[in-house]
């Protein structure tokens, strides 16, 4: 689940613009902080009532954006668990996609361990993401209605989720090395949660006396939601794949997901539900295969 390391140095500002902060005890989102990081990437703090504090945004903008301009088609990316807003741009080459020049790609923050939920005891992070920075980005950053959805990992959950959840809000939704069926492995989730928040159960619960609460963030038990939702499901297996260096032992989590992701699969096809899969063998939990997956569930995500 860890992505690559963060190691981040100190950004340049090319023009910058901050907003008035919002009142004490406000109870709508706002944008405290604004500042344009490079040509086509704005990041953005906004501070928010569904999570007692602010998060941060990434922004990258399509050419001819301007804030407040046209709507324009959205597409969302969610980053995997331990990892932020800033990884999509740190990992991959995204800003260079020629698709991706027509679209406004929205990076939001997820914590750590967020699993994109409302924590049964702690932040909102569904409603953070779905209501409030949906809102603000509509309203004053150009996005339109047509959305579409993607993340890795933990990201992946969160896609399916989100759109499983809200299916009218996206027309399509895609996954990369998700974890697609919470259910199916409790205790190794359990697991990773406690390594990274000090009250695993404060998230979903008790798999067990809180099973509807744990389905109801299970992208399989939501499977029947998807209908209408264009889908992208992709995995390897954690062997060493094409872009694994020598020596390169199995990868357990991503043998996880894949289980998890083949059950989701198999949850489509029993209600009749399509989706385009790329079960494609060999490969890690790491970012070249993310990067490639993404790359060919564009037309996926941007026809749907």
């Amino acid at each position: 689940m860890r992505g690559a390391a963060v190691a981040l140095a100190a950004l340049a500002l090319v023009g910058c613009g901050e907003q008035t902060p919002a009142q004490p005890g406000a109870r709508s989102p706002t944008v405290v902080h604004e500042r344009r990081v490079a040509p086509r990437i704005v990041d953005l703090e906004v501070r928010s009532p569904a999570l007692g504090e602010t998060a941060s945004v990434r922004l990258l903008t399509p050419d001819g954006w301007k804030k407040g301009g046209a709507d324009w088609p959205v597409l969302y990316l969610l980053h995997g668990c331990c990892d932020d807003y800033t990884s999509w741009t740190r990992s991959t080459d995204i800003e260079r996609w020629r698709p991706l020049r027509k679209v406004l790609v929205v990076m939001p923050e997820g914590g750590d361990i967020g699993f994109y939920s409302d924590w049964t005891s702690g932040p909102a992070w569904e409603t953070f993401h779905l209501t409030e920075l949906r809102r603000v980005i509509e309203r004053d950053y150009g996005a339109g209605t047509r959305r579409a959805i993607a993340g890795l990992s933990m990201g992946g959950l969160g896609a399916m989720d989100y759109a499983a959840r809200e299916p009218h809000r996206f027309r399509a939704a895609a996954s990369f090395s998700g974890l697609l069926h919470p259910l199916g492995d409790p205790e190794w989730l359990l697991g990773l949660f406690t390594a990274y928040t000090p009250d695993p159960k404060a998230i979903w619960g008790d798999p067990r006396a809180d099973r509807d609460t744990w389905a109801d963030h299970d992208p399989s038990e939501l499977a029947g939601r998807l209908r209408g939702v264009a889908l992208f499901v992709a995995s390897g297996n954690g062997r060493p794949g094409p872009f694994d260096p020598p020596g390169q032992k199995r990868d357990p989590t991503e043998t996880v997901v894949q289980r998890e992701s083949r059950v989701f699969a198999a949850r489509l096809r029993e209600e009749g539900i399509a989706a385009r899969t790329d079960f494609y063998g060999g490969g890690t939990h790491s970012w070249p295969y993310w990067r490639r997956e993404l790359r060919r569930a564009l037309p996926t995500l941007l026809n749907g």
